[in-house]
């Protein structure tokens, strides 16, 4: 009795270990990936506003 308790342990435990073995899986969103680009755009905007306002000043002279 003893020999088939030993047995069973035997066979059992590696497979109760190797059921605890954590897996890793690499896959791909589901939802594509966004960038914002509001920060880029909203500087480029002020760039060209203080631009035009620069050349608006010296074609018009305010004073």
């Amino acid at each position: 009795m003893t020999a088939f308790r030993l047995l069973i342990i035997g066979i059992a435990a590696p497979l109760l270990i190797a059921g605890c073995t954590p897996t890793v899986k690499v896959e791909a969103p589901k939802e594509p990936i966004t960038i914002n680009l509001n920060v880029k755009l909203d500087a480029e905007v002020r760039v060209k506003l203080e631009e035009k306002a620069q050349e608006d000043v010296a074609n018009n002279p305010i004073f």
